[in-house]
């Protein structure tokens, strides 16, 4: 008779099984190196963060956290200009890139060893942000090539978001062990092996078909999004951008209140506990509601709780906050992501998603410098960015609803090989 830890472990392996494998044999091999590549990522956080951000006065912590926004967008100076011709000219390379990215990655964790504090952290940190933004890119342009059947788009964006969560709150902790038996070099050396493994899984990923007649049909110079792609990509960049002004807001009204590192890290965790919420509520969603609904509701969702939150705040109030603001950003990226993949052609997803990921982090490091720079008063902040959000998601449902002209260019559809809808 099987044991009640027995029955518990199969339980475990039969959802783990479900979580990878389901999608197939492609999905199952981009999930693991999604997960491999989210834990050399949380690894090398957990090895640097001690070294910028912590211990420091309110005056000096405004200037360390402008430099990390900065730092943050930065990367797309590089990836804009050059890793959208690349896919865009060659896209059967973007498994190549991906694996390129992955080993660019484990040699600088490995260079950091020893030399966390001298001036090599900065450029390889930044080496280091650049190549995990490729990662990302690469990783969602494979997505629908990786699928058996890639319809649910929505739901295998949510499973790889959900994965990354799992698997970023382990590599947190064995980080963290790592950190305190011998130093930032132990995270560091356990992110160069994920890296390393990240890309010898990535070989094994399906890589995209040669665009077929691409000598007839020349690629445009100029990326063109459909319209329904676009207009979310603006709105859910002010889902972003309005994440950015309420957490660095709570966060340094947090600071001013003495709140301690423990209450940082909760906001922090409380941000994550809401994207992995996200990610586990938008598959149900996905077979209810088209992917523009959701982006709406994430909108309205954050109005919502920064106008609740002006009148009932307390740290448990920005907790909550902070976990509504996950669920936001989470119902609105990973709805964009499905409603992207499906409707841009399979030649163009590289570019796309290039531009989209930088649409989204300038979006953010636009929402978080206002509180950043100057302090706002708590309650004048949460009302401000709570009408903001209610007149964003209005323009983008009166702009959805209105009629194109009739002589207006239509958007042209995707190619045969794109997924259905």
């Amino acid at each position: 008779m099987p044991t009640r830890g027995g029955r518990r472990g199969g339980r475990v392996r039969r959802q783990v099984h479900a979580l990878f494998a389901t999608g197939g044999p492609g999905f199952r091999d981009l999930a693991v190196t999604q997960a491999c590549s989210t834990s050399a990522d949380t690894l090398v956080a957990v090895a640097l963060a001690g070294t910028l951000f912590f211990s420091v006065p309110t005056a000096e912590a405004r200037g360390n956290v402008a430099l990390y926004l900065l730092l943050t967008v930065a990367p797309f100076a590089v990836i804009g200009p050059t890793l959208g011709r690349i896919l865009d000219r060659a896209p059967v390379a973007i498994r190549t890139v991906l694996v390129v990215a992955a080993v660019g990655r484990a040699l600088l964790s490995v260079s950091l060893v020893t030399r966390a504090e001298s001036w090599w952290l900065f450029p390889a940190a930044f080496g280091l942000l650049v190549l995990s933004r490729v990662h990302a890119i690469t990783r969602n342009s494979l997505l629908p090539l990786a699928l058996d059947e890639p319809r649910a788009l929505v739901a295998a964006n949510a499973r790889l978001a959900w994965i990354g969560v799992l698997v970023g709150a382990v590599a947190a902790g064995v980080g963290v062990g790592a950190g305190l038996a011998v130093g930032a070099d132990g995270p560091l050396v356990l992110a160069a092996l994920a890296a390393v493994l990240a890309a010898v899984l990535g070989r094994r990923l399906p890589e995209p078909e040669a665009p077929r007649a691409r000598s007839e049909q020349p690629t445009p110079s100029r990326l063109h999004l459909p319209r329904a792609v676009r207009l979310a990509q603006l709105a859910t960049a002010g889902v972003r951008a309005a994440a950015g002004f309420l957490l660095l807001l709570l966060a340094f009204q947090l600071r001013a209140d003495d709140a301690g590192l423990p209450d940082i890290g909760a906001l922090l965790a409380a941000s994550g506990l809401g994207f992995a919420v996200a990610s586990r509520l938008v598959p149900s969603l996905e077979r209810r509601i088209p992917e523009e609904p959701m982006v709406v509701a994430a909108l309205s969702l954050t109005a919502v709780a920064a106008f609740v939150a002006a009148q009932w705040y307390g740290l448990a109030a920005a907790a909550v906050l902070a976990c509504t603001i996950g669920i936001a950003w989470g119902v609105a990226k990973l709805a964009f992501d499905g409603l992207l993949q499906a409707t841009v052609p399979a030649d163009r997803r590289g570019a796309a998603f290039t531009r989209s990921e930088t649409v989204f982090s300038i979006a953010f490091v636009l929402g978080a410098l206002p509180p950043t720079a100057v302090p706002i008063p708590l309650s004048l902040g949460l009302l401000t960015i709570g009408f903001a959000a209610l007149t964003a998601q209005l323009v983008y449902v009166a702009t959805l609803l209105r009629p194109l002209p009739a002589d207006a260019p239509r958007d042209v559809a995707a190619d045969d090989t794109t997924p259905e809808r």
